[in-house]
């Protein structure tokens, strides 16, 4: 839910040229963090086809 939600942030800010960029690419951060977060967990649910 809040990588939806950094998406719909940075999509609303990415339009306004008067954002902070530093803000921006820290958010942007935040949200590919998340996805890796995202990616890891969802990994770990499959199980081990080699156990």
């Amino acid at each position: 839910m809040e990588h939806q939600d950094l998406d719909h942030v940075i999509s609303r800010l990415a339009t306004d040229p008067c954002v902070d960029q530093v803000m921006l690419r820290r958010l942007k951060k935040r949200k590919l963090m998340l996805k890796d977060m995202i990616a890891q967990l969802e990994s770990a649910r499959i199980p081990d086809l080699n156990a």
